[in-house]
């Protein structure tokens, strides 16, 4: 018991504490998982930044015309909540897809460089998992449920995941947001 209050303090289970914490090994296993996704994310970025289709917007365009596309029964719309497909068709008609598509591969690129690097990961596998979390929404299955189940085992292990980068150094410095660093943490 915590000699402040009443309430129990629970310990985490054994393996999840050296998986969370261990930085001689644990830290290696993310170090594998974040090249990975980084790697992913950095080459399927790179790919849709030489294309002029996804640049000029008719790319994301034609996908998201094809995801609110509701068909014929007895078959299923690609979007199965009218809210998101709502969200989708108010995209499309206000022209957003010539900002957002040149947006993608840039974000792609970004999430890519930051996991590789291990420059600020939890943020990093939190955007990367906000974009799989819509192109899930929007119908495409692909690889992205793999890649949302890495990005949040990546959030859960962000004291270890960046551990072998930038993190290592920058965390302490700067902080998160829920305990600020060194630059932001001055005694005067």
């Amino acid at each position: 018991m915590d000699k402040k209050s009443s309430a129990p303090v629970l310990m985490d289970p054994p393996f999840f504490h050296w998986l969370y914490t261990d930085t001689k090994w644990a830290s290696f296993i993310w170090l594998v998982v974040r090249l990975y996704l980084g790697y992913s994310w950095l080459t399927s970025g790179l790919g849709k930044l030489s294309n002029p289709a996804w640049m000029d917007g008719t790319a994301i365009k034609g996908f998201w015309t094809r995801a609110v596309t509701i068909p014929e029964p007895p078959a299923n719309p690609v979007v199965a909540f009218s809210w998101y497909r709502d969200f989708l068709n108010l995209l499309l008609s206000t022209g957003s897809e010539k900002w957002f598509g040149p947006l993608v591969p840039f974000g792609e690129i970004l999430i890519g460089a930051a996991l590789i690097l291990g420059l600020f990961t939890w943020f990093a596998a939190l955007a990367g998992g906000f974009m799989n979390w819509n192109f899930i929404m929007a119908g495409t299955a692909s690889v992205n449920g793999v890649y949302i189940v890495l990005a949040f085992l990546l959030i859960l292990a962000w004291k270890n995941a960046g551990w072998w980068g930038l993190d290592r150094w920058l965390l302490p410095i700067f902080g998160t947001p829920w305990q600020l660093g060194k630059v932001f943490n001055k005694k005067e």
